[in-house]
């Protein structure tokens, strides 16, 4: 509980609204009841669903994320999606990045890197669906 509050008490919220939105969270995430223990008492999925929390309990301008769903399972890997895409539709930026398929046809631009270098720019908004998108990047890398 204390390691998801840090980043709220950080940024002026009060102890108590920042105690009840990283509560909040760690109940969306499914890791309340592991909310006393030390990180090295909970599995990895545990532990990135509660990095997931740190990262959003002070509501940031921009969530920056690197392979968010790596160590989930399908259950939480679809829980991290809702809440993403409730986060997009409340205009949230959000900054993935992933292998997987699921989360980048969960994007409205999707980009390609090939060697550190930008190789493909698709904007999910002008009429290219996301599973042509997600197939045309994956005709690229072959």
């Amino acid at each position: 509980m204390e390691n998801v509050e840090l980043p709220a008490l950080l940024a002026g919220f009060a102890p108590r609204a920042a105690r009840r939105r990283a509560t909040q969270l760690l109940e969306r995430l499914d890791v309340a009841d592991r909310a006393g223990y030390l990180p090295d008492k909970l599995s990895g999925g545990q532990r990135q669903r509660v990095a997931l929390a740190r990262a959003l309990v002070n509501e940031p301008l921009l969530v920056l994320a690197d392979e968010p769903t790596g160590n989930l399972d399908s259950n939480a890997t679809g829980e991290i999606l809702r809440i993403f895409g409730e986060l997009r539709d409340a205009r949230q930026t959000l900054l993935l990045v992933t292998h997987d398929p699921r989360v980048a046809a969960t994007a409205d631009r999707l980009l390609a890197m090939r060697d550190g270098m930008i190789v493909e720019d698709t904007r999910l908004d002008g009429g290219l669906s996301r599973q042509a998108a997600l197939a045309q990047l994956a005709d690229w890398g072959t």
